[in-house]
């Protein structure tokens, strides 16, 4: 099979495409024939020895795929030869195959594509988790999403319209927020032309708002968290920004009433498997009726993957950027 491998650490443009063996399922993995890998921002830093996981040389990017199983081992069974799944596979997603615990597979819904399905997992299921579990978000709240043109972004302003809440896109260019706007957004903030702080008081009358969500981290976060509202909760999803990682006067919270809450969807999925697995009914039931529509911007070549990992660290991208393993998907 082919795969596109990180040899050593370094950027994307050092990745190559290379011939390797097919993987043996263990006894409690699935066998994927992959049809389509999702680029999420874990991948940016795991091929630069950044990320909290540092897998052993040579090894392929790639945190989620959906595709085909081709075989279970023998103590799995709840999926056979044939049937389409998505999956989180930390790593190795950018390949022609690949082996996965079965217990981070899942069925993929009729009413959903296998592309969708790749473009699907990671981000929806973090944002689910953070609005659902982690903010407790309510019918008739507001919720500002920055970086909302982003893939957990986007999905964080589609759920939260389907919570019933009221959603503020934040985001840094006109054509990002048009992107935003079409996924539901109630108002819009363009950040790099407007004091977001100053924006948020005019939209909510000054009262604040109650649940923010930043993927982003860098130098808005502090002046996103001065405008939260009383009893509000900021969800600390991630440092897209770069830069380093931001730091709040402790007053800030103790004054508002707020709390800093930490996502961590992919802990949160192991440790919590049936609530995970309540999440996405509920997503896969949204997306029947129609209410969550995930933007796959661009497709890539499973020899270009490494231009895909490019253009999402340079935060060129909106929605998501999906590597097209076999066509048909």
């Amino acid at each position: 099979m082919k795969a596109l491998l990180c040899k050593a650490f370094g950027p994307a443009d050092t990745l190559v495409l290379e011939d390797l063996p097919s993987p043996e399922p263990k006894k409690n993995e699935v066998l994927i024939e992959v049809q389509a890998a999702g680029v999420n921002f874990p991948d940016t830093l795991i091929i630069e020895g950044k990320y909290q996981f540092k897998p052993p040389f040579p090894f392929a990017p790639g945190g989620e795929v959906a595709g085909v199983v081709k075989a279970v081992g023998e103590k799995v069974s709840h999926l056979r030869a044939g049937d389409r799944v998505m999956a989180l596979t930390g790593w190795g997603g950018f390949a022609e195959e690949v082996a996965v615990p079965a217990y981070n597979v899942l069925p993929v819904p009729k009413s959903m594509d296998l592309t969708t399905a790749a473009a699907f997992g990671m981000t929806y299921g973090t944002s689910m988790h953070a609005l659902k579990q982690r903010a407790n978000l309510q019918p008739g709240e507001t919720l500002l999403v920055l970086g909302a043109s982003g893939g957990v972004g986007l999905a964080a302003v589609e759920i939260g319209k389907a919570m019933g809440a009221k959603v503020i896109a934040a985001a840094s260019s006109a054509e990002k927020l048009e992107v935003a706007r079409k996924a539901g957004a109630d108002e819009l903030i363009n950040y790099s032309e407007q004091s977001l702080k100053d924006e948020v008081k005019k939209l909510t009358g000054g009262q604040g708002v109650d649940v923010i969500y930043d993927p982003v981290g860098g130098a808005l976060f502090e002046e996103a968290f001065r405008s939260i509202g009383w009893n509000g909760r900021f969800l600390v999803v991630g440092f897209a920004a770069g830069g380093g990682i931001p730091a709040l006067p402790a007053n800030l919270p103790l004054l508002k009433g707020a709390s800093l809450v930490g996502v961590f969807w992919g802990s949160f999925a192991q440790r919590q498997p049936q609530d995970n697995a309540a999440n996405f009914q509920q997503l896969f039931a949204w997306h029947a009726e129609g209410k969550l529509k995930p933007l796959v911007s661009q497709t890539f070549p499973l020899e270009r993957g490494g231009e895909a990992i490019d253009a999402l660290g340079q935060r060129k991208a909106v929605g998501k950027l999906v590597v097209q393993i076999r066509q048909g998907a």
